[in-house]
């Protein structure tokens, strides 16, 4: 082999070796880049596929805040370790970055813990379904009808119209009123001289004709209970009972059932 092929060969030896970062740096920003794409092909199929299985009105809002913060999660992970693959291809030596970072999270864990318990209780307030746009709930002290769930807090709408921003740290128990169904209960206070019989078939009389009205039928999802005499004192007794409803519907339903109740009981008693 000539002196000048020996050169030349040589040469491209080197321009290779110049060239390897860069084609590696390429591979992995296209695989980087592929990922991504994947990734978000991926969350919209599923995004679609339950969107099909639930009602897209309740339960939007929480499969978009879901994905958004899946979608964000693995955007992070995915470009950082590719800017520290680059890095290394580059020769730059990362081992002291990733220390420094390291460092870097724990002090801004131990300086943001009420953050990071609101994230995360947040995310499990959402994959679990624990409560959604448009319930009432009580949590932490509040009952209202909630506006906005976020990672970060619930905005909740008591009857009074007061707005409470609930940082989801705080919530230990959510008490939902708003699942599958709800229970009217109804308590009445009435003079022990009224006849028990009586009031129980009136009870049962109002609840039909309000399971046949066309407004208020369609709310009501099962005949009434009474449960009887729940207290019973010197001159006074509680009857109680209850009325399976739609969900948020019991206080609506309640007012109704005292108000016909009421008429009832002051109609004149037949001779």
């Amino acid at each position: 082999m000539t002196p000048r092929l020996l050169t030349v060969t040589d040469d491209l030896r080197q321009w290779l070796e110049l060239l390897r970062p860069l084609w590696h740096i390429l591979l992995v920003c296209l695989l980087a880049w592929l990922l991504l794409r994947a990734i978000r092909r991926l969350l919209l199929a599923f995004r679609a596929r339950v969107a099909r299985r639930t009602d897209e009105r309740r339960d939007g809002r929480r499969l978009e805040t879901l994905i958004n913060v899946f979608r964000n999660t693995a955007t992070l992970a995915i470009v950082s370790v590719t800017g520290m693959v680059v890095l290394g291809a580059l020769g730059f030596t990362i081992t002291p970055l990733l220390a420094t970072a390291g460092v870097a999270g724990i002090a801004i864990g131990f300086g943001a813990q009420s953050l990071v318990k609101d994230f995360f209780t947040g995310l499990f307030l959402l994959v679990e379904n624990q409560v959604s746009e448009g319930d009432d709930v009580e949590v932490a002290g509040k009952t209202g009808r909630v506006e906005q769930v976020t990672l970060r807090h619930i905005r909740l709408r008591d009857y009074d119209g007061s707005v409470h921003y609930i940082p989801n740290g705080m919530i230990t128990v959510v008490t939902n009123h708003s699942r599958e169904y709800s229970y009217s209960v109804i308590d009445f206070n009435l003079a022990r001289s009224h006849d028990f019989d009586r009031l129980c078939a009136a009870m049962r009389a109002v609840g039909a004709e309000m399971r046949a009205d066309p407004l208020l039928g369609p709310m009501i999802l099962a005949g009434i209970e009474i449960a009887g005499i729940e207290k019973l004192d010197e001159g006074n007794m509680t009857i109680r009972c209850r009325l399976q409803v739609a969900p948020s519907r019991q206080w609506r339903i309640r007012g109704e059932f005292l108000r016909r109740m009421k008429a009832r009981i002051d109609e004149p008693t037949p001779s």
